[in-house]
């Protein structure tokens, strides 16, 4: 609303004010100027419903929950990863495994089919199944290790497809809800626009044109009532000086409010 003067008392205008502005060369049917009203009602209308689309409790849920999702997909995805690394990792371990026990099986068979008769030739042999059987204890402790983190990635992973799956829900959820929300807003707002247009192609175009104008400079207020001597945009109280202006003027014409510069519209409850 327009902000009042450092002189101004709470809600009345100085007495000393200049006399209210009138719209030159502008007049309309005290019917029209009422009619603007019911314009400014439903562009208020049209302004809150605006207001409350964009400021719907799911759009931060959605959001918030957006943001948990991504990063719990980050961190499913590093989950898989470190699950496949492993997999491949416990692979090539058994693998490994796999080629020193055929190994020692092999030297095992010659041993004990006696093929090998030189004593340093059976001394190198038993030394060499020594050292595979104590390489093959070791590998398999490295398989065990492997298994041991790849187990551990696993339930990681299956831990973190349930909560995706889990906040997916509730994005799903809060998503319907939203839309739900926004498809009845919209309702109401295409209802009420066609009311506007209706109104509004009733009331002058001079007149129209006006009011958009100051609607778009007094944020969204471009008329309003005189109930009771006090501007209903501004909130301020006409003085003496001011009411007689206004019983003076014809009641065809459009009055604007000196202080908020609003169109100023007379009905039955304006005190005068």
């Amino acid at each position: 609303m327009g902000p009042a003067g450092p002189c101004l008392e709470a809600g009345h205008r100085p007495l000393d004010h200049p006399p209210l502005f009138w719209s030159p060369q502008l007049n309309a049917a005290p019917a029209d100027q009422i009619r603007l009203l019911e314009v400014q009602a439903l562009d208020v209308r049209l302004s809150q419903l605006s207001h409350k689309r964009n400021s719907l409790p799911e759009h931060a849920e959605i959001d918030s929950l957006t943001s948990d999702l991504a990063q719990l997909r980050d961190l499913l995805v590093a989950s898989q990863t470190e699950e496949s690394d492993t997999s491949r990792e416990q692979t090539k371990a058994e693998q490994d495994v796999d080629q020193v026990r055929q190994r020692a099986v092999r030297d095992q068979q010659r041993l004990d089919s006696g093929a090998v008769s030189s004593p340093k030739d059976l001394e190198n042999l038993q030394r060499e199944i020594t050292s595979l059987a104590k390489r093959q204890g070791d590998l398999e402790d490295v398989v065990l290790e492997i298994m041991e983190r790849r187990e551990s990635a696993q339930e990681r992973v299956t831990e973190l497809t349930e909560r995706v799956g889990a906040v997916q829900a509730k994005v799903d959820d809060a998503t319907a809800r939203r839309d739900a929300a926004t498809q009845e807003l919209d309702a109401e707002a295409a209802t009420v626009t066609k009311d506007r247009e209706v109104v509004a192609g009733a009331v002058p175009a001079d007149l129209l044109k006006l009011y958009d104008k100051l609607r778009a400079q007094q944020g969204g207020v471009g008329a309003a009532r005189l109930y009771q001597r006090r501007c209903e945009g501004c909130r301020l109280e006409l003085n003496i000086t001011e009411v007689n202006d206004v019983k003076a003027a014809s009641p065809d014409t459009v009055l604007r409010c000196e202080n908020c510069r609003r169109i100023l519209v007379r009905t039955s409850e304006s005190g005068l």
